[in-house]
């Protein structure tokens, strides 16, 4: 579970790059990439989840676009990000304010037949463009 707060979510390559080693270090096992929420050995946390085809760019269900270029979305608390790292960039992604604590979820690992769809709070980013998700109206 994420507490509230105010997120980045999108693709965390675009915002970690001082932590991109650890982040690595924390996600990656073997071959496999584990997804979910983790924290850094500092005690921020973050949530990611790989995308079903990759890199691109991919909508929720308000129609923001989500650039990815490491395959993968998730998200971190805006006050945990860098923001004086000139290779740090939030406008891949969107800035979320969260009241309450959330649920994310989505992911490769959920198997071939997975939709396609990272949930992180409220917001339903399709990331199969060929899988018509119908989106539940708020």
């Amino acid at each position: 579970m994420m507490q509230p707060g105010k997120y980045y979510v999108g693709d965390l390559c675009y915002v970690m790059h001082n932590e991109w080693d650890e982040f690595c270090d924390v996600t990656i096992k073997g071959n496999e990439c584990l997804e979910g929420e983790f924290n850094l050995k500092d005690g921020r946390r973050f949530a990611t989840f790989g995308t079903k085809w990759g890199d691109g760019e991919y909508y929720d269900q308000y129609g923001n676009p989500y650039s990815v270029d490491a395959g993968l979305i998730g998200c971190i608390r805006i006050n945990d990000i860098d923001l004086k790292n000139d290779l740090n960039h939030i406008s891949g992604g969107a800035i979320i304010e969260f009241e309450h604590p959330f649920e994310v979820s989505g992911g490769r690992s959920n198997g071939r037949d997975w939709d396609g769809v990272i949930r992180i709070g409220h917001l339903v980013i399709q990331t199969d463009p060929e899988d018509e998700y119908e989106y539940d109206e708020e």
